[in-house]
């Protein structure tokens, strides 16, 4: 997959407030950057301001014949976006992942593959969510994610 990116820096104006309660009002710069840009959205969207950069995950499908095919290869596009965005899965804060026909069965599978790509210390905040479809019929597994971390 070829990767492209796109930047744009907006000013914000940020409210400081000192001890003594008084506040001062400046200018924060914030730089926003689109990765692999394409027609409707962008796999990722990086923001940086302050020394922090936030990079925010479009949904990643998986393919494959099963439910644990697609899960891993869903989990794999994530790291593949996160890498390109200058992250790893230690930066992720949060992720969904939503799974076409959800049965209780699926569980065990799900927690055994997580388990197994991501480990099980200090995980990110997750939920996951059983959906009736996804954007095509052979999408059957999607993950979406937030990481943060500092540019410092």
């Amino acid at each position: 997959m070829k990767y492209c990116f796109l930047s744009l820096v907006i000013f914000l104006f940020s409210c400081h407030h000192q001890p003594n309660g008084e506040a001062t009002i400046g200018k924060v710069a914030l730089k926003k950057s689109f990765i692999a840009p394409g027609p409707g959205y962008s796999q990722a969207v990086v923001t940086e301001a302050n020394g922090i950069k936030t990079i925010y995950i479009s949904g990643q499908v998986g393919t494959g014949a099963t439910f644990e095919e697609q899960f891993r290869d869903a989990l794999g596009k994530l790291f593949m976006t996160l890498e390109n965005s200058g992250a790893s899965f230690d930066d992720v804060v949060k992720y969904n992942t939503y799974i076409v026909g959800y049965q209780p069965a699926y569980l065990d599978t799900f927690r055994r593959v997580r388990k197994e790509l991501l480990g099980d210390k200090d995980m990110p905040a997750s939920t996951l969510v059983g959906v009736e479809a996804l954007g095509r019929p052979e999408w059957r597994v999607e993950i979406e994610a937030t990481a943060v971390l500092t540019t410092n």
